[in-house]
C-alpha cells in the first residue's frame, strides 16, 4: 500500500467520524451542498424527524412519506440553513410545515383516528370509562379542527410538548401557541356539545 493512500484513507475516516458526531464541520459541509454530509444528517436525524411528524399526523405510513418529503425540502434548502440555530429545530420546523401541508390536503372525514383521544384517556387526563362512541365523536371533532389549531393542540395538549418547542416548530410565538390551543379546546367543546356530549 502506498503511504499517500493510507494518509488519505485515514483522513477520510477522521472526517467521517466528525460527520457521524454531527459536528459543525458536517453542518458547514451540508450548507455548502455536500451530499455525503446530507446523507449523514439523514441517518442521524431520520428517526427523530419521523417521530415528530408521527406525533402530528397520527398515521405511520403518512409519517414515513412526510419524513422523506421533509428531507427532500431540507436538501433543497441547504443554502438557507443557519448553523447558529442548530439542525434539529430547523428540521422540526420544516417537518411541521410538511405535516401541515399533508393535514390541509387530507380529508378528515375519511380518516377518523381516535389515537389522540385514546392517549388522553390512557394518561389519566380523561375518564378511563369513556365509551368507544364518545372517543369516536371526540376524534371526529378533533379532525374537524383547522390544521393549524390541530397541530398546536396535538403537540401542546396530547404530546405535552413545551410551548416554546411548539412555537419554534410552528414559527410562531409562545403566546400564539397558547392562543391556538385555547381556540382549539373551545371549538372542541362547542363541537362536542352540539353532538350532545358534555366535556
Amino acid at each position: 500500500m502506498q503511504p499517500g493512500k493510507r494518509v488519505k484513507s485515514a483522513g477520510r475516516r477522521e472526517g467521517e467520524g466528525r460527520m457521524e458526531n454531527g459536528s459543525s464541520g458536517v453542518l458547514s459541509e451540508f450548507q455548502q451542498g455536500n451530499v455525503d454530509a446530507f446523507e449523514t444528517l439523514f441517518r442521524l436525524h431520520h428517526r427523530a424527524v419521523y417521530g415528530w411528524i408521527l406525533r402530528i399526523v397520527r398515521n405511520p405510513a403518512a409519517a414515513e412519506d412526510i419524513a422523506i418529503e421533509t428531507f427532500w425540502r431540507i436538501h433543497r434548502a441547504h443554502a438557507r440553513f443557519d448553523s447558529a440555530r442548530g439542525f434539529e429545530p430547523w428540521a422540526r420546523r420544516i417537518a411541521t410545515n410538511a405535516a401541515l401541508d399533508w393535514l390541509k390536503a387530507a380529508r378528515p372525514e375519511n380518516e377518523v383516528n381516535t389515537q389522540p383521544v385514546d392517549e388522553l384517556a390512557a394518561t389519566g387526563t380523561a375518564d378511563p370509562a369513556i365509551s368507544a362512541e364518545i372517543r369516536s365523536k371526540t376524534a371526529q371533532a378533533f379532525g374537524r379542527l383547522a390544521p393549524k389549531l390541530r397541530i398546536a393542540a396535538t403537540l401542546a395538549v396530547v404530546e405535552e410538548r413545551p410551548s416554546r418547542e411548539v412555537a419554534e416548530a410552528l414559527g410562531i410565538t409562545v403566546a400564539a401557541v397558547k392562543l391556538r390551543v385555547f381556540r382549539a379546546l373551545r371549538l372542541l367543546r362547542k363541537d362536542l356539545e352540539q353532538q350532545g356530549i358534555r366535556p
